[in-house]
């Protein structure tokens, strides 16, 4: 797969995902919502800004900065 195949792919998915999250917003599920933006963040991380062979600080400071902001925001909720 090229490279511009593999960020269609994401694009899409990305779109997909947002679709979700609206979707379970509206149903009530937040924790779906949750889920979703945390899914949303890896797949930005390493599909768009391809930290997949980053330096795993670099890779896990990008990801685990979505899991600190959910925390926070839900412990505000």
């Amino acid at each position: 797969m090229s490279a511009s195949q593999g960020l269609m792919v994401c694009w899409v998915v990305l779109v997909l995902l947002s679709v979700g999250t609206v979707l379970a917003g509206g149903a009530g599920v937040g924790w779906g919502v949750w889920v979703l933006a945390v899914g949303k963040s890896w797949l930005i991380a390493d599909g768009f800004m391809e930290l997949r062979d980053a330096p795993w600080g670099w890779r896990w400071g990008v990801l685990g900065w979505a899991w600190v902001v959910v925390g926070c925001v839900g412990v505000l909720v």
